[in-house]
């Protein structure tokens, strides 16, 4: 399987992992702003958020809306100007992105073991392990994850 059909597989996988569990289901704009969120250095505002992702603020507010009923962030007025608004961590939210990168993972491990199997069943020079390069999620040195890319 090529390459791009292999990326978008896998995410399928996730996504399939995912929808089978009891967690929330959310929608890729809330996903992209909670993975935001945690990966990216804060402070986070409404404002900024809406400028990284390019979407508005009333998306912004509603996606914030649904992640925090769902106790994955929490909104805190900043105490040096009133007028914008901390998106702030949760405990809860770490421990669902924590889950969802081990789903992740397991995809990712599966689509190995898979494409492993199909090369040594001589599917072709294309498919085989030579051909797959992941990047991995790894934890840094204060155990946040990040995404390993490609070699230098």
């Amino acid at each position: 399987m090529p390459h791009k059909l292999q990326a978008l597989d896998l995410w399928r996988n996730v996504l399939v992992s995912s929808v089978k569990q009891a967690g929330p289901d959310l929608s890729s704009r809330q996903l992209a702003l909670l993975l935001t969120v945690y990966l990216t250095p804060p402070p986070h505002t409404v404002r900024g958020l809406a400028g990284t992702l390019s979407i508005s603020k009333p998306a912004i507010s509603r996606a914030l809306d649904r992640l925090g009923r769902l106790g994955f962030v929490r909104r805190k007025r900043d105490d040096a100007d009133r007028r914008n608004v901390l998106v702030q961590r949760t405990v809860k939210g770490s421990v669902f992105l924590t889950e969802f990168s081990q789903l992740v993972l397991t995809s990712q491990q599966a689509a190995m073991t898979e494409a492993v199997a199909g090369a040594g069943a001589g599917t072709g020079p294309a498919d085989g392990p030579a051909d797959i390069q992941p990047y991995p999620l790894l934890e840094d040195a204060s155990n946040e994850l990040v995404l390993a890319g490609p070699p230098d």
